[in-house]
């Protein structure tokens, strides 16, 4: 619960009173004579008495200690004040209440001047956290108090104006007649002194903004674009007050975002998004009255005609217009290493000018350069090299997954961001373009270790055959062929002599010959499933699925024969695996399995019902082995959450 103190009942009463007195003087406006009326009806001090208590008093409750809380709820209060009492004055000046009426004037000049030293001069001094930036700028603080104080005086003693643009004379007690040839002299040299009190308080701000890192620039950005704005205004006079008055509400909202350093949208974003706007409202608007004024010299009901060539121009034109502007304000923004569009161009270049290793380098360099980061890196999943960083991305770096079609193939660490302008608003449109440049690249080194591997364990298995092939024909089947060499001899030396003992040779040597056969199926199997040529492809695996829980289907579609032999063994081994992952593993009470023969490939789908992939999946040898079974044949071979639930192992191999 908010405690409730005397400074917050201030703040409080400030608040709620000062936009009650700016709806008084407005109020007061309506109901004046038109002579009586003063031009322009709005000044800069109608938006401030307005908002500025109000956001004040917001900032008192949050920060009771801040100066620029209390300057905010003062200044607006003395603008409320001089707004009221300057249209009180008119008000009895119509009446005939002159007297009183001068009386008013000296009050609404005072509210003026506390006004414009505390909001215009003082505030951009402390903002954005209520200090001023170093004891050198004590003398801007002096000269915008004495140039004010100068200009209030001078208003307080000047004599009657002559001639008289009112109806009636609102007398002045205290004008001095003597300083009437003087008063355009001392006016002008208060207004210097004005004029240049709240530039250089404009100046206090871009020098914050220069000195600070990009956190402190993203936070002084919103005071410094909402003072800019408001003495631009200013700039254009009389004119352009009523624009300045709406610009003076949008001023302490901007600081009160700078204070309490909120992060809903960064300052870039707006003036991003404000600068499309603006170009397509402009565009539009130039359209509809060109068309317009065109069809007047021709046809009648031109409004119509250009509301109709605007409609037509803004659905066929938007989306090019609008990011045309979006790229023009990038670059106006952040520079040539704004535009996503550049970015992309670069990265595609240097990405073919490499190979995959060093590819991941300049997909990193470029996503440093684009988003303005102290450091970048990729990792990727099972590949060489698994770790690429540009810069230092430091112990908690932003994580984006990059995923190739489904599957996660590494991440993108992100450091700070790095010191510029601003911390980049585009960051997510730059993202958006080349995360999927990095995830395909992260993919091809994933891919080319995958192969690098897979052509290592294919040399090694087939070296590892021919040892097996060697062992198992020297020392199994090369041992029982001599062995079975010496029976016969020893049956023929004794065929004659021993007759029985002959027939018991020629037994073993039968027994001998059936161990020998078995030991060529073993060799012969180990080279090829003999399902395949005793039943085919889809005989083979039907009777895999045969094999055990859980219940499996098998749907097959296409002539499976005259498949190439390489193709029918990797599809029968990675069915094998995948089924013996499902028993293993999956706890799934149903599977199928899908084999669907196209022109150019061959797919087969394992899919189950069961647990499904774990929450940080990891390549197993099972898995491995699929996919090295399907990049020995340009294919691939992937892992993914099923449909329905569980998991599904896809595999595309050529034909």
């Amino acid at each position: 619960m908010v405690k409730i103190t005397g400074p917050r009942v201030a703040a409080t009463a400030a608040a709620a009173w000062s936009p009650l007195l700016v709806i008084a003087a407005m109020s007061l406006y309506v109901g004046l004579p038109p002579e009586w009326r003063p031009r322009p009806p709005a000044t800069p001090d109608t938006g401030a008495g307005l908002m500025f208590p109000v956001v004040g008093a917001f900032l008192v409750y949050q920060r009771p200690r801040l100066s620029m809380a209390w300057l905010m709820c003062a200044g607006g209060l003395a603008a409320g004040i001089s707004q009221f009492c300057g249209m009180l004055m008119f008000r009895m000046a119509a009446d005939g209440h002159l007297v009183a009426a001068g009386h008013l004037r000296y009050v609404n000049l005072v509210g003026w001047a506390v006004s414009g030293v505390s909001l215009a001069m003082l505030l951009p001094l402390l903002s954005p956290d209520g200090r001023l930036p170093s004891r050198r700028w004590w003398p801007v603080a002096a000269l915008g108090v004495l140039s004010i104080s100068v200009e209030l005086v001078r208003q307080i003693v000047r004599p009657a104006p002559h001639p008289n643009p009112r109806p009636a004379l609102i007398p002045n007690p205290l004008a001095i007649e003597a300083l009437r040839p003087y008063g355009d002299v001392i006016s002008a040299v208060a207004w210097v002194g004005i004029i240049a009190a709240v530039a250089l308080a404009m100046l206090s701000l871009v020098a914050r903004f220069h000195r600070s890192g990009p956190e402190g620039r993203r936070q002084i950005a919103w005071p410094l674009l909402a003072f800019a704005v408001y003495v631009l205004f200013l700039l254009f006079g009389p004119g352009m007050w009523p624009m300045a008055a709406v610009w003076a509400a949008v001023v302490p909202v901007a600081i009160a975002f700078s204070v309490m350093r909120y992060r809903l949208y960064g300052i870039d974003t707006i003036v991003s998004r404000a600068f499309v706007a603006a170009g397509i409202l402009a565009v539009v608007s130039a359209v509809y009255f060109g068309i317009g004024a065109l069809a007047g010299l021709v046809v009648s009901e031109q409004h119509q005609i250009g509301g109709l060539v605007a409609a037509l121009f803004t659905g066929a034109f938007f989306q090019p217009l609008r990011r045309w502007l979006q790229r023009l304000v990038d670059r106006m923004l952040y520079g040539s290493v704004g535009d996503p569009r550049l970015l992309a161009e670069r990265l595609t270049q240097e990405v073919r000018r490499a190979d995959p290793s060093r590819a991941l380098s300049s997909v990193v360099r470029v996503l440093r350069d684009g988003l303005a980061v102290e450091g970048a890196a990729v990792e990727v999943v099972d590949g060489k090299p698994g770790y690429v960083e540009n810069g230092e991305v430091g112990d908690s770096p932003r994580q984006i997954p990059l995923e190739w079609h489904g599957e996660t193939v590494g991440r993108l660490l992100l450091g700070r961001p790095g010191a510029r302008r601003f911390p980049a608003a585009h960051d997510e449109r730059v993202l958006a373009t080349l995360v999927p440049y990095a995830a395909d690249v992260a993919h091809a080194v994933r891919m080319a270790a995958d192969l690098q591997r897979s052509r290592e364990r294919i040399l090694a298995a087939r070296e590892e055959e021919r040892r097996r092939l060697r062992r198992d024909l020297h020392d199994g089947l090369g041992q029982t062929l001599s062995s079975m060499a010496m029976t016969i001899n020893m049956a023929r030396s004794s065929l004659k002599k021993s007759p029985d003992s002959a027939d018991t040779l020629l037994r073993d040597l039968r027994t001998g010959m059936d161990a020998v056969s078995g030991d060529i199926r073993q060799l012969v199997y180990g080279l090829r499933p003999p399902a395949l040529d005793d039943l085919g492809l889809g005989g083979a695996v039907r009777a895999l699925a045969g094999e055990g829980p859980p219940a499996t289907t098998v749907r097959v579609t296409g002539e499976l024969d005259g498949l190439p032999a390489a193709v029918e063994v990797a599809a029968y081994r990675i069915v094998q695996e995948a089924l013996t992952n499902v028993r293993r593993h999956a706890h799934a009470e149903k599977a199928a399995i899908t084999i669907e023969r196209g022109e150019d490939a061959l797919r087969v789908r394992v899919e189950d019902d069961g647990a499904g992939l774990p929450g940080r999946p990891r390549a197993g040898v099972g898995l491995a082995s699929m996919r090295e079974r399907a990049a020995e044949l340009g294919g691939t071979c992937v892992a993914t959450p099923a449909p329905g639930g569980g998991t599904m192992v896809e595999a595309v191999l050529p034909l």
